[in-house]
Order: structure tokens, then C-alpha cells, then sequence
């Protein structure tokens, strides 16, 4: 078996205008990198189908896809590029893209569980841990993340899951749709304060966060993984593993202030591993969520599938 890459030339068509952080290059840097490393020829690269509206309706209240689903179609058909909140833009291509990104991590999620490959890494976009279940928010429209792991539980009948989000914002929007949900445990760390100004205090008892002020290094979130995840994952035992893989926390992304660096980013997908091959058969799925210094982005991306290539 092997590490799979799940992307799609959609994701690339997905633009919220010149300037903007959360922008195709991205993943056309990712893909760079990984070729420059020899990571490419590593790893399998499966077809990538669109989600169903069933499917995002695990995680999403119907008729906000449905409304969103009209609207971007409207799009596709006029042109037009708007805004739906101070942060997220749709254009002409953002439907597709939208659809293609939570449908890897639902091919993903399939692939792993079927035992076709060992774990795998979405280079998806737009990402999805601010979506909440019946909101756009800060460049997310569906929760990717959110989707593939009601997914997992909802269709594939497995009994427990965990989400793990090192992106430097907290995963609110994971939060919202999972908190209370006894089936899944979150886990996270992230900047506080900082976009979108929660998550100090959990909703509920399934939810591990960790706020961080800033300039906090690669030190000190080790402590963190050490102290207060490990022996939630430990304890809760779940059967699959699902990371918000985002890389804004780099020392040289300026979206956030926190230190980490690659060696960082590698650590932590080791440890997270750890736990994968003792309770889950080893089954991963990662999707990208932020990471906006196009450099720093691609080079923890190399670190973090390295890492679930090799170990």
C-alpha cells in the first residue's frame, strides 16, 4: 500500500481576486515542491469525484447547501464574482472547486478505510475548518474535514473518529458541527487571540483546545501535543484520524505569530502516527486547510506527507 494524493484541476479555478491569501498557487507550489523532493512518484494520485449534496448534508444543514448550491451555479452562469462574508469570495469557478474539495476527503476516507492505501493528503482548496453547519466563514464553504469524518461514521459505520487541527485559527467551524457528538473527539492548538476569536473555552467535553499566545515556538506546542493531546487520543481510541492540516502557524507566515517550522510540522504527524498504528490500522486522511507564504506552505507540506510516506 502507499500514501495517496487527492487534488483536482478544479481547485485551481476556485479565485477570490488578486491579493488574496487563500489563492491557486497554493497548491500549484505544493506540487512543486513535492516533485522537486521525488515525493511525487511516492505516492498514488486517485480520480477525485465531486461530493453529492447527500454527502455534504452530513455535516451542513440541507438548505444551506442547496441555497449555495443555486448560488454558485448562478455564478457559473452569469460570471460574477461576489462576496458571501468580509473574508470569502465565489466566482465562476468556486462551485466546482467546492464540490471537488470535500469530495477527495470522502474518496479519501473510502480509500483508507478499504484498505487501498495506508493514509493520504488532500492539496484541496477552498479549505473547510471555518465553515460551520450552515455558514460561509473565513475562506470555507463546506467543512471537507467535517464531511469525511460523519462520513466515515454516518456511512462507513465506524464507531469512533478524531480530528487533530494544527492550523494557527481555531477550527470553529469543525467545533460547531462536531461538539456534543460523543462519536468524535477534536483536538487542537491555535493563536489566541486571533481570527475567528474563539475557542478558549470548548462547547463541550469532546473538544480539546489549546490557545496559544503569540510567538509561541515549536517548543512549546510539543508541550502541548505531549500534555494534552496525546492522552485524549490515547483514552478516546478511535478508529481513524482525520487532520485540519493547516500551515499558517510557520515562523514566516504572516497571517498568523506563532514559530513552527518544518521539523515542527513532521513531529507532530509522527506522534500522530504513534497513535494511528495502535488503535487505527494506521488510517489517515490530512486535508489542507490555511498556509499563505507560498515557500513556507510547500516546504511543511513535503515535511507532513514525508512523514506519513515514510514512518
Amino acid at each position: 500500500m502507499a500514501t495517496g494524493y487527492f487534488s483536482h484541476s478544479d481547485c485551481l479555478h476556485h479565485d477570490m481576486g488578486n491579493g488574496h491569501p487563500e489563492c491557486p498557487q497554493r497548491i500549484t507550489a505544493i506540487e512543486d515542491q513535492l516533485r522537486a523532493q521525488g515525493l511525487d512518484v511516492l505516492m498514488l494520485s486517485p480520480d477525485v469525484p465531486l461530493a453529492s449534496n447527500t454527502d455534504l448534508a452530513l455535516a451542513h444543514d440541507l438548505n444551506y447547501v442547496l441555497t449555495l448550491d443555486d448560488f454558485l451555479q448562478q455564478l457559473e452562469a452569469t460570471g460574477d464574482t461576489r462576496a458571501l462574508d468580509p473574508d470569502t469570495w465565489a466566482c465562476p469557478g468556486t462551485r466546482a472547486a467546492t464540490w471537488r474539495a470535500a469530495g477527495a476527503a470522502i474518496a479519501a476516507t473510502d480509500a483508507v478505510i478499504d484498505g487501498k492505501l495506508d493514509n493520504a493528503f488532500c492539496a484541496v482548496r477552498p479549505p473547510g475548518h471555518h465553515a460551520t453547519h450552515n455558514q460561509t466563514m473565513g475562506f470555507c464553504f463546506f467543512n471537507n474535514v467535517a464531511v469525511a469524518a460523519r462520513h466515515a461514521l454516518d456511512v462507513r459505520g465506524l464507531q469512533r473518529v478524531a480530528v487533530v487541527d494544527f492550523d494557527v485559527h481555531h477550527g470553529n467551524g469543525t467545533e460547531d458541527i462536531l461538539a456534543g457528538d460523543d462519536r468524535a473527539l477534536m483536538v487542537g492548538f491555535f493563536q489566541h487571540p486571533l481570527y475567528p476569536y474563539s475557542g478558549a473555552e470548548s462547547r463541550a467535553g469532546n473538544m480539546v483546545n489549546i490557545p496559544l499566545h503569540a510567538r509561541s515556538d515549536g517548543k512549546v506546542v510539543r508541550d502541548v501535543v505531549e500534555s494534552y493531546w496525546l492522552y485524549r487520543l490515547e483514552d478516546f481510541q478511535p478508529e481513524m484520524i482525520f487532520i485540519s492540516a493547516g500551515f499558517d502557524a510557520h515562523r514566516e507566515d504572516d497571517v498568523g505569530g506563532l514559530g513552527l517550522v518544518e521539523a515542527d510540522y513532521a513531529w507532530i504527524t509522527a506522534k500522530i502516527m504513534e497513535v494511528a498504528a495502535k488503535h487505527c490500522k494506521g488510517r489517515i486522511v490530512s486535508c489542507l486547510e490555511g498556509g499563505y507564504n507560498l515557500s513556507s506552505l510547500a516546504r511543511s507540506v513535503a515535511a507532513h506527507v514525508r512523514t506519513l510516506i515514510e514512518n
